[in-house]
């Protein structure tokens, strides 16, 4: 025990020399007054045979108790320069071996860049290293200054989280209990974690001490630095490699998306410019056209008929969505996400070699302390021949995976009966508010123009789906977290990329099913007025408006992904916020006591198991609707680039100001999250190419302007948009109508015999009626050819762009030949130049006859 010194902003042991690399937090088990006294009395066996093996292990511990309450007490732990080298080698940590002359080439934009970079006299560059994993036996070829800052905080603390999450503290029946993860879970350890440097609002007047934390709040979190680049390699160096890889790719992702922005961007201008010119609008809304069109109910008995016009605001609306713009728009998605994926590749090699995790799978990846618990099962390895302890047989893991992908199955097939239920409410809720909603002919009420049955029921439909996946979301992560510990993945890049799969599949079903119903099967199969498709034999399948679904699924889109972000938003930053707010105001004697680092810190919030795992995936479901959706709605990735430069300081200032410092641990690169964006963006051009041609109506305006406008299907002398509202709407006679879904007649109908219908068939009286005419089959030739040239185009650009960018860069690949180069020099050339050396003076000893031992006989 040591009491506090009275120095709040102190980082070190009361000696002033140690420096504390971790700090564990109890409750004092003699002063617990809630807990049996039998509990207690076990707990503390357990804690303090941890503690003595921990300093068995080399570590150096010091306990304060808390200035704010007595009960709880700190213990600081430190590791010496021995530990630190030991693990080092065994942890495979790379570590300086001489400086990096490597010259750099500026680039050519790198005026432009600076603007926009951290003032190098603020945050000084980090000096660049040739790296190899530390080896003792030749510490003196390591570049030593200062074994005080060789290693820094962020390995210091790394290596002690090592050697807490691998000390035992019990032993019941053969099987040793270890590790720092245990404890806290069975509420031994109330909080373990590494240190903050200083405070995020003030620098630290101690000129030693960096304040670093002070730097990256100031010169990252701060919204006032939203225009500015991220100074990565001291995020990196704070808080390692993991957490600099997302906000390195985050940065990255975000960057791109200015240029898709300003390319959807103008695409919708174009769209909105042009919406005054677009004929087949100006027909729906035209009282001598569309006000003579009188169309069929939508639902059976109280669906009444109405006039087309109502329509007519949605129509101005599909205009500016439904363009020649889109195409373009789609194209160019289909090419960027291909940009986009190939240049971080080339980005993520840079930071691989100057962050040194270039080997790090083959040598820094240790398994999991959970796996090596449960290591009870003795197996011969086919390789060395020798024998391993692994927790499962064969037979097991087969069950632990059928296990676990039924449990995924099960929630997916969940999901898809959720989806089904909000079709059932479609078609329910679009029965009662065509009942309700004004329903006359001619009604010119300003309502009336937006608020049609079909636009309340996909609003609120919408705003239901959103709720259900927000809900459903809630409950599977924490099933999904079950299922991963249950199969006992070995590693940590094994459990985080199991978990990876397992919550993407989930999310995907979960916020792109709805929003494929839409686009690819809604209106697809509606049969006509006179033999409606039935679903479940009750509920009469739904319809597009005139214009198609296309305006339904940009609502739908605009709904989740708005809503998504300002839930996440509320969630990342308003409740870490509240909970420290309130943990302020119960520490109301805070003020007027000295309160040390530690214990600052320990009133922070804590951090989660996985770590930033919900943030790639907030990421990368965004990923999702910006390239799987985007020819209905250009405007989302201008939406997704303004919710990033969020994202990116918001996420800054949670880990910077609201969360206690995570230990920092090594990443190659972002795991599973690569592949499934490659498989969104094959998907991509598929769902972008099917928008267009089964969701849009842009092929069968196409077809209509250069086949069906002119002679000899056409009346029109030249190639025309005229006419076609009227070419595309079927007609029916009122009077085939069957009993179960004949409407109620009504008296202003009077002498109307006929009602139009969205479809292409023939006519009734024509030999085939209500069958699908000619222009029905050259509208699928077109949709089909032009599917598969839009696909085979963009993909063959695809494949063309991938070849000619490599994966590495010439300069990186420099860095890599001339590291290698230099770590055979150092660590195996010199080493044979001496023991070279020392066999030669050996030889000349025994040839000289010095050593008796070995003095040649002559007869």
């Amino acid at each position: 025990m040591a009491e506090f010194d009275q120095k709040p902003d102190s980082l070190f042991f009361n000696d002033g020399q140690r420096r504390i690399d971790f700090v564990l937090v109890y409750e004092d088990e003699s002063k617990n007054e809630n807990r049996k006294k039998s509990v207690n009395k076990k707990q503390m066996r357990k804690r303090q045979a941890y503690e003595s093996n921990l300093i068995s292990n080399g570590l150096q511990l010091e306990a304060t108790r808390s200035v704010l309450n007595e009960k709880l007490i700190f213990v600081k732990v430190h590791a010496p320069w021995e530990v630190l080298c030991t693990y080092a080698e065994v942890m495979h940590i790379k570590l300086p071996l001489k400086p990096n002359d490597l010259k750099t080439r500026d680039s050519a934009f790198n005026w432009f860049s600076r603007l926009l970079r951290v003032d190098e006299n603020i945050i000084k560059p980090e000096q660049e290293f040739f790296t190899a994993p530390f080896e003792k036996a030749r510490i003196s070829d390591f570049y030593i200054q200062d074994k005080d800052i060789f290693f820094n905080p962020a390995t210091r603390s790394r290596i002690v989280h090592f050697i807490l999450s691998r000390v035992e503290y019990a032993v019941k029946d053969n099987v040793k209990k270890f590790g720092i993860n245990r404890l806290l879970d069975s509420g031994i350890y109330k909080a373990a974690f590494p240190l903050h440097d200083s405070r995020f609002n003030r620098r630290l007047e101690d000129p030693n001490c960096p304040s670093e934390r002070y730097l990256l709040y100031k010169e990252w979190a701060h919204p006032r630095s939203f225009y500015k680049l991220q100074p990565l390699d001291l995020v990196r160096k704070y808080y390692g490699e993991k957490i600099g890889i997302y906000f390195a790719w985050l940065g990255f992702y975000t960057h791109m998306l200015i240029m898709a922005a300003v390319v959807g961007l103008a695409c919708f201008l174009y769209g909105y410019i042009t919406k005054d010119n677009c004929t087949w609008s100006q027909e729906v809304c035209d009282p001598n056209i569309g006000g003579n069109i009188i169309m069929c109910p939508q639902c059976d008995h109280e669906c009444t008929y109405w006039n087309l016009t109502i329509t007519c605001e949605s129509s101005k609306k599909l205009c500016i969505f439904d363009s020649f713009g889109t195409l373009v728009f789609a194209v160019f998605m289909g090419i960027w996400v291909t940009l986009f994926l190939e240049f971080w590749k080339r980005r993520q090699a840079e930071l691989e070699y100057e962050w040194d995790t270039v080997e790090f799978l083959e040598q820094e990846e240790y398994i999991r302390p959970e796996y090596e618990a449960r290591c009870t099962h003795v197996v011969t390895n086919e390789i060395t021949q020798q024998e391993e302890h692994v927790p499962y047989t064969a037979c097991g893991k087969c069950v632990r995976m059928t296990f676990g992908i039924s449990a995924v199955l099960f929630w997916i097939l969940l999901i898809i009966a959720s989806v089904i239920g909000i079709i059932i409410y479609r078609l329910s809720v679009f029965f009662v508010f065509s009942a309700k909603l004004p329903r006359h002919i001619n009604g010119t009420e300003a309502i009336q123009k937006y608020l049609t049955p079909q636009a309340a029921t996909s609003v609120t439909a919408s705003i239901i789906s959103f709720i259900i996946i927000m809900i459903l979301n809630i409950i599977y992560e924490k099933v999904a977290i079950m299922i991963t510990d249950f199969e006992l993945p070995r590693t940590q890049t094994d459990y985080e990329n199991s978990l990876t799969m397992k919550m993407f599949l989930f999310q995907f079903v979960n916020y792109y099913s709805s929003c494929f119903y839409i686009a690819f099967f809604k209106g697809k199969f509606v049969g006509y007025p006179g033999d409606p498709v039935y679903w479940l034999g009750k509920y009469r399948n739904e319809e597009c408006d005139p214009g198609g679904c296309l305006l339904e699924l940009t609502t739908q889109l605009t709904i989740i992904m708005g809503g998504k972000a300002i839930w996440n938003n509320v969630q990342e930053v308003l409740l870490p916020w509240v909970k420290n707010l309130i943990g302020r105001c119960r520490s109301a004697a805070r003020s007027e006591k000295t309160i040390p680092r530690w214990e600052q810190d320990y009133h922070l919030q804590p951090v989660g198991k996985l770590g930033l795992f919900y943030e790639y995936l907030e990421m990368v479901i965004q990923f999702g609707f910006v390239t799987l959706f985007v020819a209905s709605f250009p405007l989302a990735p201008l939406l997704a680039l303004v919710n990033n430069l969020l994202e990116i300081r918001v996420d800054a200032w949670k880990i910077t100001t609201q969360f206690r410092r995570m230990v920092p641990q090594k990443a190659q690169d972002i795991g599973a999250w690569q592949p499934i964006m490659q498989g969104i963006a094959i998907l991509a051009v598929v769902t972008n190419a099917m928008i267009i041609a089964f969701t849009s109506d842009m092929i069968p305006r196409l077809v209509y302007y250069w086949s069906f406008s002119v002679p000899p299907y056409g009346n029109h002398s030249n190639y025309t948009m005229k006419g076609y509202i009227n070419n595309t709407l079927s007609v029916f006679n009122i009077a085939d109508f069957k009993n179960g879904s004949k409407p109620v007649s009504l008296p202003w109908l009077g002498n109307q015999t006929t009602c139009r219908y969205r479809d292409f068939r023939y006519p009734p009286g024509h030999q085939h009626q209500y069958e699908h005419n000619i222009y029905y089959w050259h509208v699928i030739a077109a949709k089909l050819s032009f599917i598969i040239v839009m696909e085979h185009v963009i993909y063959c650009v695809k494949f063309i762009v991938s070849y000619v960018i490599p994966d590495v860069s010439q300069k990186t690949k420099s860095k890599i030949k001339r590291e290698k180069y230099l770590t055979q020099t150092l660590l195996h050339e010199n080493h044979l130049k001496v023991m070279k050396k020392n066999m030669g003076k050996i030889a000349d000893r025994i040839w000289k006859g010095e050593d008796g031992t070995f003095r040649p006989k002559f007869d």
